[in-house]
């Protein structure tokens, strides 16, 4: 069978229907921008307020960490949009303990979980009758490499972003003969607010100079968000059509190096 490849530098997404939690800054702001410039209509989330939503993007506020919040986020995503056809799970937080696993208490644990696992779980569980119903449905958790290497301080952050994969490839498993595929992207080290402040926290309490974790990346810089919005971008364009079940690290090389 003849292969037809389009050479657009975009794909084409002119009518697609998404959702991206967590879309007021950092990387769930540049998926936001990416879907956009490819045509999809995007809803995006956020615990507060955005001031500078991009231009075309629809907003919701809600505390995916939640049961409530994801249920909310659920309906009014139903009710302006009439279905969806991708869904990006990105919210998610963190904080370091550079004293170890013995110094993260028992709400951290758990609150790791209820930000960063279950929203994708709950929020997925939701709209999976609305995705099934799509053609070519698409869903991307976004991870994180805390999982490829070894962080005591970051350690329930990890624990987390473990399950979220886990429960990823399962999914993709039980939804590849609905037409659903679901894929996770895997970043290293990128400057946002959240990173920066936990890179920060890790460079004081040990004493080495924050700049030495770029140095230490074989691409030689941090990642930035666009760089992570262009993997989702293209999992969820017919561009990866046979692509379900992956994890995509976008780090620039740090997962050689270690």
């Amino acid at each position: 069978m003849d292969c037809m490849v389009n050479n657009s530098s975009v794909p084409d997404l002119t009518g697609k229907r998404a959702l991206v939690t967590g879309g007021s800054r950092g990387i769930g702001a540049d998926v936001v921008r990416r879907l956009l410039d490819a045509g999809a209509s995007v809803l995006t989330t956020s615990r507060t307020p955005v001031d500078d939503l991009p231009d075309g993007a629809h907003y919701l506020r809600a505390d995916v960490a939640t049961a409530e919040g994801t249920e909310q986020l659920a309906r009014e995503t139903l009710a302006h949009f009439g279905g969806l056809d991708i869904l990006v799970n990105n919210a998610g937080a963190a904080r370091a303990f550079p004293e170890g696993i013995g110094a993260i208490p028992d709400k951290d644990w758990q609150g790791a979980l209820d930000s960063n696992y279950l929203p994708a779980v709950r929020l997925t569980s939701a709209l999976l009758p609305s995705l099934i119903e799509a053609p070519d449905a698409a869903i991307v958790n976004i991870s994180s490499g805390v999982t490829l290497g070894v962080s005591p301080p970051l350690a329930h952050y990890a624990a987390a972003k473990a399950a979220l994969e886990a429960y990823s490839k399962a999914l993709a498993a039980e939804l590849a003969p609905k037409d659903v595929r679901v894929n996770v992207v895997i970043p290293g080290n990128v400057t946002t607010p959240g990173a920066d402040l936990i890179r920060q926290t890790m460079a004081d309490a040990y004493g080495f100079p924050v700049e030495t974790i770029a140095q230490s990346i074989p691409l030689g810089r941090n990642g930035v968000p666009s760089d992570i919005a262009e993997a989702v971008l293209f999992l969820v364009s017919p561009r990866a059509s046979w692509i379900t079940g992956s994890q995509l690290v976008v780090d620039g090389g740090q997962q050689i190096a270690t």
